[in-house]
């Protein structure tokens, strides 16, 4: 079940919210029974990790929070670790590693060929990240087993995300403010990020895969990465406001995902600006434990590299996901050290030109498993054995030309400074949900891009 389906829509979501208003003082409980029923829906196996690896972290958690001796506690932190890594890597990466391996040494180890958990790689990073702190005693280990298993099944954010921290709902989750205009703003910001996802995202994926199909020009090369880039900003971003929608329904305040990073002058900018959620994960449990900053220039730039390694395979099994967190990892690094005092002496409009340049180029490597593939899509933008344009390409630039510079005003803070008469507001929400669902009754199934992470 995703959230751009009829059957979230009409059926799961409206009967979820009367049960949660109507049992007040069970309302934990609802949460979490429909939570585990929206995984089932889609992971009826999976399930059972799920709920394994919540139950060993609440365990565990709780002989953090009543051990006093350190090496014990140490022990209780290391099992969750390799847990909920090990899983992960079990699942996400193991036929990854088997094949190399077999690539490697001329081995023909068979593959396991297991599909791949739903949302493994945010619920872990999610146990992961209170078990940590528990440890750290910033927060006080829940004493609930429903409570603490409602946290981090919760629906609204279980599948793609943000990665929802403990010590950030903590209180939340025993007490939480319950409003119509709570239940207000939060249909309205799923309805929004709804529209982002079916009629943007979606209407950008289809430009992509068709002009990558077609022949070859420097405006068709360019025109697909600049899709691809708007269909995942508008993929990710959709479900995570959905995600944060739905929160307000429920009571929960989520933290923002996405800061209209396609506004950004550097690239450190922009990924402070985008899955801000996952870059503070890996800043918080990673990059400040390895020292972060405040050690010599070597292991600064030690420190980001294997923040930007590891946030590339976090992303997937594959090389291109490797080689995509190095290719930013490199100009994070750049950033830090050579071009520290010189990026600030130039332009805005440069800044912001080398930054758009530098993230278009690395979504080639993140879309393009296939190196030989990438190679002509790069040179295919560099005008290298390709026409600057040719029928196809200026055929599908006028048929998406609308949709694009909607798509392009969108992906800036434009919108959100336009004030409009509150009755006014309301209608362009009921008339934008009908056009929205009116996409989703005619159109096939599109599931999220991250949903594969």
């Amino acid at each position: 079940m995703v959230f751009s389906s009829l059957l979230f829509i009409i059926y799961f979501l409206p009967i979820v919210l009367i049960a949660y208003y109507k049992l007040k003082n069970y309302r934990n409980i609802v949460l979490l029974i429909a939570s585990l029923f929206f995984y089932a829906f889609g992971e009826p196996v999976y399930i059972i990790l799920l709920l394994f690896s919540s139950s060993i972290d609440f365990l565990l958690s709780k002989k953090l929070g009543e051990e006093d001796n350190e090496f014990k506690r140490k022990i209780y932190l290391l099992v969750s670790v390799v847990m909920n890594l090990g899983l992960l890597g079990f699942f996400k990466y193991g036929d990854f590693l088997i094949a190399n391996v077999n690539s490697l040494t001329g081995l023909s180890i068979n593959l396991m060929d297991l599909p791949l958990p739903i949302g493994i790689s945010f619920y872990s990073f999610q146990t992961l990240s209170y078990t940590i702190d528990v440890y750290r005693k910033r927060v006080e280990p829940q004493k609930r087993y429903i409570d603490f298993t409602m946290y981090v099944s919760m629906f609204p954010q279980l599948i793609a995300g943000p990665i929802v921290r403990y010590i950030d709902v903590e209180k939340q989750i025993k007490t939480r403010k319950h409003s119509l205009i709570n239940i207000e703003e939060g249909m309205k910001r799923f309805i929004m990020g709804l529209s982002k996802k079916v009629l943007l995202a979606d209407q950008m994926a289809l430009l992509n895969v068709t002009l990558l199909k077609t022949e070859g020009s420097v405006l068709g090369y360019w025109l697909a990465i600049i899709a691809f880039a708007l269909q995942i900003y508008f993929d990710f971003s959709g479900y995570s406001d959905m995600a944060i929608g739905l929160g307000k329904m429920f009571g929960f305040d989520l933290l923002e995902n996405f800061n209209y990073p396609y506004i950004s002058k550097s690239i450190s900018e922009f990924w402070r600006r985008w899955h801000i959620s996952l870059g503070n994960w890996f800043k918080d449990y990673l990059y400040f434990p390895l020292g972060g900053s405040k050690v010599s220039k070597n292991k600064v730039v030690r420190n980001l590299l294997i923040v930007w390694l590891l946030t590339g395979l976090w992303h997937g099994a594959s090389w291109n996901y490797i080689l995509w967190g190095i290719y930013f990892g490199f100009f994070i690094v750049m950033e830090k050290t050579l071009l520290k005092n010189i990026l600030d002496k130039v332009p805005a409009l440069i800044r912001h030109i080398y930054t758009l340049l530098v993230v278009l180029f690395g979504w080639v490597i993140f879309s393009l498993e296939d190196l030989s593939k990438q190679i002509i899509v790069y040179k295919g933008m560099l005008g290298i054995d390709v026409p600057l344009f040719n029928e196809e390409s200026i055929f599908y630039f006028r048929q998406y030309l609308i949709i694009l510079i909607i798509s392009l005003i969108c992906s800036l803070p434009v919108i959100k400074h336009i004030r409009v008469p509150y009755k006014l507001k309301i209608a362009l929400y009921v008339i934008l949900f009908i056009v929205t669902v009116s996409f989703i009754v005619d159109s096939s199934f599109s599931p999220f891009i991250y949903f594969r992470f």
